[in-house]
């Protein structure tokens, strides 16, 4: 994943995205208290005997930011970069992106500073059951759901499972999601953040009146949920024209065969090298003229000092906060049509709540009913976010989050406050 200049805390943009929001739905001060902060923010200590015999100590962290509308649902993430704000930042966006697509979910998140692709297997396990024991009080299927995210994936969920399951003496599915099929994972669940990222990016171009046949895209970011858009846009005609990871970008502009690129990078782990293509800098992908940019990497890459020289009609946040607002401010200015995070990337966290659903019903859908069920959560919840945008007038961001905040402010004056 490329990194290029962090612009501001990432939990400011969070709570400045949250100021804005509460300014224009005229919330009173008291609804402000009670769902602007997190509930519950536990930092933990994480010993773990590495691979050569010695004790190495992780800093660590699980942040509930709420649960006015139900459990508290978010990723963990492993990487060098990860501080308390960013977390609590990550924490507060769920909130609202659970809200957004209305699903029964409050916001949490969670995080290692560690460099897992500088640690082995073992390494990894023994760091992900020892973090596991760290927040299990915090955690469970009807509390606190932990799912993947950047640099953790199916495996890291049946660890924690099963360390979770173990502590408690039975197998219980529900407390994470994203987890392997076999042990009750969901169908759908590994390409459903790119698969919402190309179901909100069709909506987009209805509504602009573009045709997403010959559209061109460029991607920062080939991970997980760029990989999977940018493969559905290209299978839909689409001209995918460059791609990023944390090894270089990859250009052509008569456009690259994503299925050949998705190859390599699962061969070789990187983009950089492809044969069709010419390799740029990070600064000229932003820039290139294209119908639709994807940036799916880490937050704040896009800002108030390269955000003048982005080139894109559409802009689909695949990442979380990869726009500052300074970046916004400029892009609004510029006429480009934003799909904010909270709305874009909500697919991942929609699947999981199938998947939780499925480990309670202990009942399993089909493929295609999971594509089908997240196509109209992705696709009605565009469209609830553009009435807004459209009758305010608000900028799509805005717009976003009034409708998360507005319904978690809903839900908090009905239940009201105990004792």
């Amino acid at each position: 994943m490329l990194t290029t200049k962090s612009a501001g805390n990432a939990y400011d943009v969070a709570l400045e995205n949250f100021d804005a929001a509460a300014d224009a739905l005229q919330l009173d001060n008291d609804t402000r208290e009670m769902i602007k902060y997190p509930e519950r923010v536990l930092t933990v200590t994480v010993p773990v005997r590495m691979d050569d015999g010695h004790i190495r100590r992780f800093e660590a962290y699980r942040v509930q930011h709420s649960s006015v509308r139900g459990p508290a649902k978010g990723g963990i993430r492993y990487h060098p970069q990860v501080t308390l704000d960013e977390v609590k930042a990550l924490a507060t966006w769920m909130t609202w992106k659970c809200a957004v697509v209305n699903i029964p979910f409050g916001g949490a998140k969670g995080g290692i500073t560690c460099d897992p692709k500088h640690m082995s297997l073992g390494e990894l396990e023994r760091m992900t059951r020892r973090y596991t024991s760290a927040i299990l009080p915090l955690i469970g299927p009807e509390q606190d759901i932990p799912a993947p995210d950047v640099y953790t994936n199916s495996q890291t969920m049946a660890w924690i499972m099963d360390t979770y399951s173990m502590t408690k003496g039975y197998p219980i599915p529900g407390v994470v999601t994203g987890k392997p099929i076999s042990l009750g994972g969901s169908l759908g669940r590994n390409e459903a953040t790119g698969r919402g990222v190309f179901y909100t990016i069709q909506s987009a171009c209805d509504h602009l009146l573009m045709s997403l046949k010959g559209a061109t895209v460029v991607v920062q970011g080939f991970g997980n949920a760029g990989s999977i858009a940018a493969q559905l846009l290209y299978e839909a005609g689409a001209k995918v024209i460059a791609v990023s990871d944390s090894t270089g970008c990859v250009y052509n502009p008569h456009g690259l065969d994503i299925h050949n690129l998705m190859h390599l990078k699962a061969l070789t782990g990187k983009v950089a090298g492809f044969p069709e293509a010419e390799s740029i800098r990070p600064e000229e992908l932003l820039a290139l003229e294209c119908d639709v940019l994807i940036p799916a990497a880490l937050e704040n890459t896009i800002h108030a000092e390269n955000a003048g020289a982005v080139r894109a009609r559409i802009i689909a946040e695949a990442a979380n906060g990869p726009l500052t607002p300074a970046a916004d401010r400029i892009l609004e200015a510029k006429g480009v049509f934003i799909i904010p995070d909270i709305l874009c990337n909500a697919g991942g966290v929609t699947v999981s709540y199938f998947e939780w659903v499925q480990d309670e019903q202990h009942l399993f859908w089909e493929a295609q009913d999971v594509y089908n069920r997240l196509e109209r959560v992705m696709k009605t919840s565009f469209r609830d976010v553009l009435k807004i945008h459209e009758e305010r007038p608000a900028p799509m961001r805005l717009a976003a989050n009034m409708l998360g905040v507005g319904r978690v402010a809903e839900a908090v004056k009905l239940r009201g406050i105990y004792p």
